[in-house]
């Protein structure tokens, strides 16, 4: 029945990685203190890829203060729906040169994986996108919008701004967020919820300043064994958030075997899960903390004396359910009130971003699911996600009418955020497939 579709992505696939690969090797990494100059280069590259393919009204979205983001259409035949297609082109940092088996920002093949920083997330969207409408001779059988922001990696932090800025602009029937992943490799999977998070800086000062260990250890606690004990109460014996009131939010259709988990993550051997329940209730429908850095001496720097004061990022992923406001309240007063020693505790509110059950329902989402099978040739698995992708919510707000649906070319082993981030190449052929065929059958479905 999509013969035609299929074998248009394969005979186009070599361009398809190659436009991947090309924008790969831009270091469009949006965190403070790199080069905003290679993010806009990085636009304007998408800006092109936009324009090879003949969308009209393509052009850089611009916001004051804001990396920018990417935006072209294709007009809807008479009587069909129009597709917002969302992707984002800017990526993580690289880390640390030396943990790579490649240089991040040099595309190699390897096993039939394409290893890279942004591979996968989320340049593999913005080739799925382009590569769907070209199955379809540049001419989709639905309205297109093309829309590639500039800031996912650091919190869409002015994503809100873009949408009240451009909703005329960006107004569709449906919203394909390509920013998720796969259960498996070459088990294909729609994204049906979303974890939330907030996260903090919390002090502890125990001392003005430094003084001498000798003289005054035994007596005088300092900062950093205070906040390691503070720490140490934000989980209890089993592994399970021992902060108050959060919410959990229920049980989990499929589950993850534990010798999997432990192979996706690189897991040490030895090493006990925290927590009870299912695997994926665990990952997907639960609270989670982890402390995410320290600011405290090198061990290199460090001297004979006691640390007066000791920072910690906490990060706290929230169920589906749990207002975010309410969590760090939540948060910080669990901080405040298991100060060890009387220790001074400061908690400084950072970044938040809501949970979110997606509705699942309707004519979107049967198109989505009987494309999946058509490129696979399997049925569609419907998973949570761990982490959290904030602007869900702000998509949801602006456009409350729109499907929204999230997928994505990633699997587990696709190490986003990590190193030696990598894309299988064939789920990405299959991606592109899926997407190509979906908005064939949206074309007769409607919304």
């Amino acid at each position: 029945m999509h013969e035609e579709l299929i074998a248009a992505v394969t005979a186009d696939f070599d361009r398809i990685r190659s436009d991947l690969e090309s924008l790969v090797r831009i270091p469009s990494v949006s965190a403070p203190g790199f080069d905003a100059a290679e993010v806009r280069r990085s636009a304007e590259a998408v800006k092109e890829l936009l324009e090879d393919e003949g969308l009209q009204n393509v052009q850089l979205l611009e916001l004051e203060g804001a990396h920018p983001a990417v935006f072209g259409e294709i007009a809807a035949p008479a009587g069909a729906p129009t597709v917002m297609l969302y992707a984002h082109h800017d990526v993580q940092p690289p880390g640390a040169p030396e943990l790579w088996d490649s240089p991040p920002f040099e595309p190699e093949e390897r096993a039939g994986r394409l290893y890279g920083r942004g591979t996968s997330d989320d340049k593999s969207g913005v080739v799925v996108h382009l590569g769907a409408i070209r199955a379809h001779g540049g001419a989709p059988p639905v309205g297109v919008k093309l829309f590639v922001e500039g800031e996912e990696e650091i919190g869409s932090a002015h994503l809100t701004d873009f949408l009240n800025a451009y909703t005329d602009l960006l107004t569709a029937d449906a919203i394909v967020i390509a920013d998720s992943g796969n259960w498996r490799v070459g088990e294909p999977a729609l994204t049906v919820s979303l974890r939330g998070l907030v996260d903090c800086v919390v002090e502890v000062r125990t001392l003005a300043s430094a003084i001498h260990s000798g003289q005054f250890g035994g007596a005088v606690p300092d900062a950093l064994t205070a906040l390691s004990r503070l720490l140490a109460t934000l989980h209890d014996e089993a592994g399970e958030v021992a902060v108050a009131g959060l919410v959990s939010g229920g049980s989990t259709p499929i589950d993850l075997d534990e010798s999997e988990l432990r192979a996706q993550a690189g897991a040490v051997g030895g090493l006990a899960l925290l927590g009870t329940g299912s695997i994926t209730e665990r990952m997907w429908r639960k609270p989670a903390i982890a402390v995410l850095a320290i600011d405290a001496p090198r061990v290199a720097e460090s001297i004979n004396a006691l640390v007066p004061a000791a920072q910690a990022k906490v990060s706290l992923r929230l169920a589906p359910g749990q207002d975010p406001a309410a969590a760090m309240d939540a948060l910080s007063a669990h901080l405040v009130a298991n100060a060890p020693w009387g220790a001074e505790v400061t908690v400084t509110a950072g970044s938040a971003g809501a949970a979110f059950d997606l509705d699942t329902t309707g004519p979107t989402y049967d198109a989505y699911r009987q494309a999946f099978a058509a490129a696979w040739d399997r049925e569609v698995v419907e998973i949570g996600a761990g982490g959290s992708i904030p602007f869900v919510a702000a998509f949801a707000d602006t456009f409350p009418n729109a499907a929204i649906l999230l997928t994505g070319a990633g699997d587990p082993t696709s190490a986003a955020h990590g190193p030696n981030e990598s894309q299988d190449l064939d789920d990405l052929r299959r991606s592109t497939i899926a997407e190509a065929i979906a908005l064939r059958l949206l074309a007769t479905t409607g919304q």
